[in-house]
């Protein structure tokens, strides 16, 4: 079947109470000779920060260097990703950016992803290096691709396109972030089939709307292997007989749990004790 590129606005009745997410990026839509869409069919699932939906895979870009990998701000794009349901991917650029002991590092750093069946790549969009294993993962898929600015994105996706579709930008060399280059959310056709959606890189990544503690913890998949504690109700911080903390080291790595205290910590301030 021979694909088309259809410009379409919302019928009014689709338009409630001017809500942003009354038809987005992903979505399945009817739509007449008119250009109207008359109707948006039931979601697999919805990203609200970026906004898209009916992913398959959330492919989480960062670069090793320039800027430097930020280990906090990829496990918040990975809570997102369990939050929302939707199979994580990771994906670290410039590698030729580091030295191997360097990368050694790093993916010493990343050793807790195999635990929790995500692969991993590691490539250079600017030598080329890794580029089809992505390819063959994301085949006959639909996928989002996230991340902070200057990760190269839209280097990476040019790459999968096989042509220059994207506009591609530099890090600046003041603060060490990139410029954003992605105008809006956009869905791709991939040669070798599937799709990809592109979405503007994002200064600041928000935390799921998570509502209480035992729900957060079982965002954290490693968690579950574990929770043999000694109180029903623990919530693995200052408990005796943790099975949580037990584990530190061992089959939980401790930059995850600290990374699940600063956490907690964020919920209970912001936002479980407000209510």
């Amino acid at each position: 079947m021979e694909e088309k590129t259809h410009e379409c606005r919302l019928r009014g009745i689709l338009k409630k109470s001017n809500r942003k997410d009354n038809c987005v990026t992903g979505d399945l839509v009817e739509f007449g000779e008119d250009g109207f869409i008359t109707k948006v069919y039931p979601r697999q699932n919805i990203i609200h920060r970026p906004l898209v939906s009916n992913i398959d895979y959330l492919v989480i870009q960062f670069s090793a260097l320039d800027p430097k990998f930020d280990i906090g701000r990829f496990n918040i794009l990975l809570l997102n990703a369990f939050y929302y349901n939707i199979k994580p991917v990771a994906v670290i650029n410039k590698i030729e950016l580091l030295d191997d002991e360097g990368l050694k590092e790093l993916k010493r750093e990343l050793e807790f992803l195999k635990g929790l069946d995500i692969e991993v790549f590691y490539i250079s969009t600017y030598e080329n290096i890794g580029i089809e294993g992505v390819k063959d993962c994301i085949k006959d898929k639909i996928t989002a691709f996230g991340g902070p600015s200057g990760a190269g994105k839209s280097s990476l996706l040019n790459l999968l396109q096989e042509e220059r579709v994207l506009e591609i930008g530099e890090t600046s060399k003041k603060n060490s972030r990139g410029k954003h280059t992605t105008k809006g959310t956009t869905l791709l056709p991939l040669k070798d089939g599937g799709w990809v959606i592109d979405t503007p890189g994002f200064s600041s990544i928000e935390l799921p709307p998570v509502k209480t503690v035992d729900e957060l913890a079982g965002l954290f998949k490693e968690f579950n292997e574990y929770r043999s504690c000694k109180y029903s109700n623990c919530i693995h911080i200052n408990e005796p007989e943790c099975g949580i903390k037990n584990e530190l080291n061992h089959g939980i790595s401790q930059s995850r749990y600290d990374f699940y205290l600063w956490c907690y910590k964020f919920y209970s301030e912001e936002r479980w004790n407000k209510y």
